[in-house]
């Protein structure tokens, strides 16, 4: 029964549609079938499976999607390089916590400062809605900063232990303008330069502003 359902989950034909990002949603999965299916996918880069209190839910990501991703992934590095930040990248590493029944795949995650079990930052990539609310996941992965690219923007938020119910609809997070975890990062620059046309030209062109804006420093 199990191996019957952990294959028609993977099935490449039930992932197929118009839509360019595909997405396959199903309930009633326990937390073994979900690390089966982990197993069984291995390191598979075609698949990004979130799990929360039994719904189970697989994308398979657009090539649009895998683009913006590294994007925003090859700037970030620069940043990292050119402001001297300590960071541990973890990409799409999956992350999961058995006991609050809660695992994912973020787009992009680091560690800032120090290395640890856990990201402190992690980056998805939305291209169509719907599904898990990734706010519900992380804050059940105690993820401390979630950043949504959507609509050619970024929303970025921020975990508010110690108010959590004056955020109850975004799961204890708050928006927030700036990140709090790259403060001196300018949000609306970097995302100009996720949107340029030529990944090359604007690589150099945001390289370069960081470069400026350390020599005034």
């Amino acid at each position: 029964m199990l191996a019957s359902r952990l294959e028609t989950l993977i099935d490449e034909q039930t992932l197929q549609s118009r839509d360019p990002e595909d997405r396959y949603i199903t309930n009633g999965m326990s937390w073994q079938q979900y690390e089966a299916l982990l197993v069984k996918l291995g390191d598979s880069p075609g698949y990004r499976v979130t799990y929360l209190d039994g719904i189970l839910e697989i994308v398979a990501p657009s090539l649009h999607h895998e683009d913006v991703k590294s994007r925003i992934g090859d700037l970030l590095l620069l940043y990292f390089l050119e402001t001297d930040t300590a960071y541990y990248p973890k990409g799409s590493t999956t992350f999961r916590q058995r006991e609050r029944r809660g695992g994912t795949e973020a787009d992009e995650s680091y560690c800032i400062g120090t290395d640890k079990a856990l990201p402190d930052l992690v980056i998805e990539v939305i291209i169509t809605s719907g599904g898990i609310n990734r706010l519900a996941v992380y804050n059940r992965l105690q993820v401390p900063e979630v950043w949504f690219w959507h609509n050619d923007r970024f929303s970025l938020y921020h975990l508010r232990e110690e108010t959590p119910s004056v955020f109850m609809q975004t799961y204890g997070y708050e928006e927030i303008a700036n990140s709090e975890l790259l403060p001196h990062l300018d949000v609306e620059i970097l995302a100009a330069y996720v949107r340029h046309p030529d990944p090359r030209t604007a690589a150099k062109e945001f390289r370069q502003r960081l470069q400026e804006t350390r020599d005034r420093d």
